[in-house]
């Protein structure tokens, strides 16, 4: 096993003598790299965004946009990295001095002022600049219509959605974004997707004490986990990044578990749909298409896509926040975990998972592999997400529906919450108030009344119980508004 090593802007280098906690952003500013830039060090701003080299959904390789001030160094162990300094040096098809399309555009078209949030909105433009089906789906303005969300040049403004500025203003980015045209066939990045991507590789780094480790097998990873059950297992560090960061927490032994090729599969079934827990989200959505509806609704309303590009559902379910957006999406799919250990698996109902506040019935020694949800899937669906911000924001409450409607009588009606209670939970009461009645505006009513019961609410800075529970019987009435028309038709 070699000592960690990254290649950084075309250039391999070891990550040595960083200590294992240290992030991909400090080990880029102290080795001069200080286009990267620190503004909330916990994933929110996305100054400090950098491009990774990942396996592809549409080419073997794609250039994905992260935060990397919450990704351990260590973890980038044999990747490949873009920085905006990069983005001239490496991905500029041109004579030295050449600026990137990306970085040409912004500059011309008055995107950058202080310059402080310009780099990471470069390099998040840019992994929206290679994504490989951008342009195929693009269409003359004329024939779209206006879209404030998407450019006539297939851009998707969400790409942008973890990047805050606060001098310049949006629109001049946004010129910048649906200004950028096609890569060239010349593109260094552009060519370097057709490539195979970094292969994953095992890591064992130890200094002062702690450890940050990899396995190249799941069968490995349970044995290192029953020898270190105290360890901190992370797979996009979304979560273990802010501790490290906002609380100073540190760890002896961190097991990364993104890279298991077990982790990292979906399969669609005639009876379910199973997502390895080392997915992320962005590769879920894709991957899945739309396939699960609700899970359609719920990504884009998941934090950022610069998170989603990191942040995994074995992660989310991990940590038993009882405001993570995925679990009430989940409870209402009636999905269950597949937990593994050295000594087998077991398969848990997600409504039976959940203990207390961050607390499960994972064992010491177990992790989750996979998240399975069942088939076939109720249609009358919605995710519901209540919150300061449209976007990029934690949840004051999270309301999942999943309902059959048959003959205007609701046959089966799931609904999962979050931000109500110490653990999310179904709403086992309401529920039963639906069911076996018809989908009438008198049933929902007494249904929201119920559903405004639900839970243990609490006063906290993003919302008082009352509105909590006002919003819960909100939510439900806001349902049925919205799919009256498409039941009854």
């Amino acid at each position: 096993m070699t000592a960690p090593r990254i290649t950084v802007n075309g250039t391999e280098a070891p990550i040595s003598p960083a200590a294992p906690h240290t992030t991909v952003l400090d080990l880029l500013r102290e080795r001069g790299l200080t286009g990267t830039k620190e503004g909330c060090a916990e994933g929110e701003c996305g100054a400090c965004a950098i491009l990774v080299a990942r396996p592809g959904t549409g080419e073997p390789t794609d250039w994905v946009a992260v935060n990397a001030c919450l990704l351990p160094a260590a973890a980038l162990d044999g990747q490949e990295v873009v920085t905006s300094e990069g983005l001239a040096t490496v991905g500029a098809a041109g004579p030295p001095g050449t600026l990137h399309p990306v970085q040409e555009e912004m500059a011309v078209r008055g995107g950058s002022q202080c310059g402080y949030c310009t780099p990471g909105f470069v390099c998040s433009m840019a992994a929206e600049y290679y994504r490989p089906d951008r342009c195929a789906h693009a269409e003359p303005a004329e024939a779209t219509g206006p879209d404030p969300e998407h450019g006539p040049n297939g851009f998707d403004l969400h790409a942008l959605s973890g990047n805050l500025c606060r001098c310049t203003g949006y629109r001049p980015i946004r010129d910048a974004a649906f200004a950028v045209g096609a890569p060239t066939d010349e593109d260094p990045l552009a060519q370097r997707r057709a490539q195979s991507p970094p292969a994953a590789v095992a890591t064992e780094y130890v200094r002062d004490g702690s450890a940050f480790l990899r396995r190249n097998t799941l069968g490995e990873t349970l044995r290192l986990l029953r020898e270190r059950p105290d360890a901190v297992v992370v797979a996009g560090s979304t979560d273990w990044g802010v501790e490290v960061n906002i609380r100073a927490r540190r760890a002896d032994c961190v097991i990364a578990v993104d890279r298991l090729p077990e982790l990292r599969e979906l399969r669609v079934g005639s009876d379910a749909v199973e997502i390895g827990a080392a997915l992320t989200l962005t590769e879920i959505e894709r991957r899945l298409d739309g396939r699960v509806p609700l899970l359609a609704e719920l990504f884009p309303q998941f934090a950022s896509r610069l998170i989603r590009n990191g942040a995994t559902l074995g992660g989310n379910l991990g940590t038993g926040s009882p405001i993570g957006d995925s679990p009430p999406v989940l409870l209402a799919l009636e999905a269950s975990v597949v937990l593994a250990d050295a000594d087998g698996e077991r398969q848990v109902p997600l409504a039976e998972y959940f203990t207390g506040y961050r607390q499960s019935v994972r064992r010491p020694g177990e992790l989750i592999r996979a998240v399975r949800v069942p088939l076939p899937l109720s249609p009358v669906v919605a995710f519901h997400k209540i919150a300061k911000r449209r976007f990029d924001d934690i949840s004051s409450v999270a309301v999942a529906f999943a309902l059959d409607v048959e003959d205007g009588i609701v046959r089966k009606a799931r609904i999962g919450l979050g931000g109500v209670a110490a653990t999310p939970i179904r709403a086992l009461t309401t529920e039963e108030a639906l069911e076996g009645r018809p989908w009438t505006a008198e049933t929902v009513e007494a249904a929201a009344r119920v559903l405004r019961t639900e839970g243990t609410p609490m006063n906290d800075q993003r919302a008082s119980a009352a509105y909590r529970s006002a919003m819960l019987g909100q939510s439900l009435l806001k349902l049925y508004a919205q799919t009256t028309e498409a039941v009854s038709s």
